[in-house]
């Protein structure tokens, strides 16, 4: 967000020795109140007028209940305010879905934090547990985003999915749902779908680094998905392939990469992520 030119106030959310992806981690975790302490001096020294808060990873209940409390407040400073929320509670492998978080963050997800945000970016797994409904379909998916949007959102992206792409199986799905209220009081819906190359690993940070992306360039496309989400995923090709590479150098002939090596290649990928090439098209749906 800073290379692409937001000034940001980072709250952590967690303080860990590296990222969960490693075999062990060790730190803390935000709560509430300690939240409530950083947002306090913000507010003193008067710079709370934001025009967007992005949040993502987080263990703790009391903590996103006070996020809710925040974005209500700071929606009440400046009512353009946009809240993107990547609701970060699991991911699917080898097709079956588990939880990473705390299942306690769901009912918090769902029933607080979705109503007032106004971007989310869940991905399939969490799609389905937001709304209660499996995917199997892309028509599926679509009406599982419709939802979301019932919820509060306007714009919902499900950035991946193991839906089967028209591409073919070395491509994985992202879709996109921008809902838009004319002033005549009609709604119309914007629906996109999105298919990248598969890079074979597993890497931890993508969900981040396509909220964040994503805010930067609906922020400069506000009224076309399409584009901004063709911007945000070519980025994330470019970064994902020059890391693969860059692992497989590392790891040597024939190994496979681990954690540290597979760490996204963000600074090396400056340049993309400013100004991406667009590798990957989208389809309006």
């Amino acid at each position: 967000l800073q290379v692409l030119g937001f000034e940001v106030d980072t709250v952590n959310s967690v303080q860990f020795s590296n990222h969960t992806g490693y075999d062990h981690w060790k730190g803390q975790v935000l709560n509430s109140d300690e939240l409530h302490e950083l947002y306090e001096g913000l507010k003193l020294n008067k710079v709370n007028r934001y025009d967007y808060v992005l949040t993502g990873y987080t263990r703790d209940t009391s903590f996103l209940a006070m996020v809710v409390d925040i974005v209500q407040e700071l929606k009440q400073q400046n009512s353009n305010l946009v809240y993107v929320c990547d609701p970060v509670m699991g991911d699917k492998w080898n097709g079956e879905g588990s939880m990473y978080v705390p299942k306690d963050l769901l009912p918090v997800y769902r029933d607080k934090v979705v109503p007032v945000a106004d971007i989310i970016t869940p991905n399939q797994f969490e799609a389905e547990l937001l709304t209660g409904r499996k995917i199997y379909t892309e028509k599926e998916a679509l009406e599982v985003m419709d939802m979301l949007h019932a919820m509060g959102p306007e714009t919902v992206v499900i950035t991946s999915s193991d839906l089967q792409a028209p591409l073919g199986n070395d491509y994985l799905i992202a879709l996109g749902s921008h809902r838009k209220t004319k002033a005549d009081g009609t709604k119309v819906t914007q629906r996109i779908r999105v298919e990248s190359p598969k890079v074979d690993a597993v890497f931890v940070g993508t969900g981040d680094l396509f909220a964040a992306m994503l805010l930067a360039w609906t922020h400069k496309h506000p009224n076309n998905l399409k584009v901004a989400c063709e911007k945000t995923v070519s980025a994330m090709q470019h970064v994902l392939q020059r890391t693969i590479k860059s692992a497989k150098v590392q790891a040597g002939e024939g190994n496979k990469p681990n954690s540290a090596q597979l760490e996204l290649r963000m600074v090396q990928s400056k340049k993309d992520i400013e100004n991406p090439e667009i590798i990957v098209k989208a389809t309006v749906l």
